[in-house]
């Protein structure tokens, strides 16, 4: 399964809207399956963007976390990205290259915030 930075920022963004500290507890994204969004979660809590609990079992064909909690790194990742322009700026300079890492996409996410703001 491949690495969905959308689906990583619409996780997040429902983490956020949810009225308390915990996530809720089944956590829906319009578009995608409960394994793709568990295993995100996964990928997510590696990356330290999220707390959770692992509830892979046999049954399943990938690992699968539910998420508990976002950490400081999920909110300034999400503080980054929220803004629909930003996100868009994001995923266009990001989308010229094959791939990109996790920090490559958190520095353009950046650097587009600041550039925004009028600082370089």
């Amino acid at each position: 399964m491949k690495r969905d930075m959308e689906l990583v920022r619409e996780i997040l963004l429902k983490l956020e809207e949810h009225p308390h500290g915990f996530a809720p507890p089944d956590i829906e994204v319009e578009g995608y399956s409960r394994e793709q969004i568990g295993f995100h979660c996964h990928l997510m809590e590696e990356a330290g963007l999220i707390t959770g609990n692992s509830r892979t079992t046999l049954a399943d064909s990938s690992p699968y976390l539910e998420s508990r909690t976002m950490t400081w790194a999920g909110y300034e990742f999400l503080d980054n990205t929220k803004d629909p322009n930003i996100w868009q700026q994001t995923r266009q300079l990001v989308g010229k290259l094959e791939g990109a890492s996790f920090s490559v996409w958190s520095a353009v996410a950046a650097q587009a915030v600041t550039k925004s703001l009028g600082i370089t």
